[in-house]
């Protein structure tokens, strides 16, 4: 199984640094056979090669089976026209990684945390995202100084495979989806979306559709974010509500994220959370979400290809996750510890070396 490392931006290479140490571990336990290529982007691409996300380096990691995708800072990235490419978009555009998959559960030790165990499914190539909703050019543009105007492109196939990956989830589930919209102003739009996800709804008998309009579902999670389990929704929207899903269970460092294409079978590891540049090479970052992503990755892919172990091994590391977070001492200083990055690296690793050969031979 090959695996594509970009580290990226800020936090980053130490993150990654810290999740290839729990990866290593995890394949020593269950014997994956992980063979893994590094490659830049971001700042370190741009200084060497003019961009911060070279053609090559997609049509590289097109031909591998996972990618670990580190946060980028492109907020601080030059203009486009002088090299500044949204590396997150560009991997999820180009490679058509349109399920943005993003759990948040939470966990019975963190005492401030909302109960709850639930799934956004986030369409993640196109809607109100500039880089990302047009053949040329850019959907965002200023006709005068004082006016800017923004352009958002919603599709009846991109709306209809992630409603459908949706319910997939839910029948694994407790066959429930909510799909979060706001038809009532964005008639067309939202109106087209809803309309395809009541379409792959009749497909689906066995699950419940609830329909929330956006601004009641943001109230309606913080209230009682325990009553739902598969939450579908746009681009822009998905994106916000994950963010407060997370922080609610806990924080937003525990949120592990992919992005998939289940007909390719292509899927990228991706924390939720941005490049933190403020604490880079402090080594004091919370590299959870990124571990937790990389899990998701190794599920993925087990349940993909029909592939056991690699199911056992995600799910090995989110409990051994689980088994260093339920100590205080261990959790890093976001969450009111002393533990440096590397240290709650190593940590989740020698949790899953210690219990994962057993694991191993049960799920054999």
């Amino acid at each position: 199984m090959r695996i594509f490392v970009t580290p990226c931006d800020g936090i980053g290479p130490e993150i990654t640094a810290a999740t290839m140490e729990v990866l290593k571990a995890t394949d020593a336990a269950f014997g994956l056979g992980l063979d893994y290529h590094f490659e830049d982007t971001g700042f370190t691409s741009l200084e060497k090669f003019g961009t911060t996300l070279r053609d090559e380096t997609i049509d590289r990691a097109r031909t591998f089976d996972g990618i670990i995708l580190g946060p980028q800072s492109h907020m601080d990235y030059p203009a486009r026209d002088k090299g500044g490419v949204n590396v997150s978009a560009g991997f999820r555009v180009k490679l058509d990684l349109y399920a943005n998959v993003r759990p948040a559960r939470s966990r019975h030790f963190l005492n401030d945390a909302k109960k709850m165990d639930l799934v956004i499914m986030r369409e993640a190539t196109e809607g109100f995202y500039p880089d990302r909703n047009m053949y040329a050019g850019t959907g965002e543009f200023m006709p005068t100084p004082e006016v800017a105007l923004s352009v958002r492109k919603i599709t009846a196939s991109a709306c209809e495979r992630i409603a459908r990956q949706a319910f997939l989830l839910a029948m694994k589930r407790n066959k429930k989806v909510t799909a979060v919209h706001k038809a009532n102003n964005f008639i067309l739009t939202d109106g087209l979306f809803l309309k395809q996800v009541r379409k792959v709804a009749a497909e689906f008998p066995e699950v419940t559709l609830s329909e929330f309009i956006i601004d009641a579902m943001a109230a309606h999670l913080v209230r009682d974010p325990s009553r739902f389990d598969v939450i579908v929704a746009t681009n822009f929207y998905s994106d916000i509500l994950s963010d407060l899903a997370s922080e609610l269970s806990g924080s937003l460092g525990l949120a592990g994220s992919i992005n998939a294409n289940a007909e390719t079978g292509l899927v990228c590891a991706q924390a939720q959370h941005g490049s933190a540049p403020d604490i880079q090479n402090q080594n004091i970052a919370n590299p959870t979400s990124l571990i937790l992503s990389a899990a998701m990755m190794l599920s993925w892919l087990g349940e993909q290809r029909g592939l056991p172990q690699f199911e056992a091994a995600g799910a090995e590391i989110e409990r051994a996750v689980d088994e260093v977070l339920a100590n205080p001492a261990s959790r890093t200083r976001d969450l009111g510890g002393t533990m440096n990055t590397d240290a709650f690296g190593s940590l989740v690793a020698a949790a899953v070396r210690s219990s994962g050969g057993d694991r191993k031979v049960a799920a054999g």
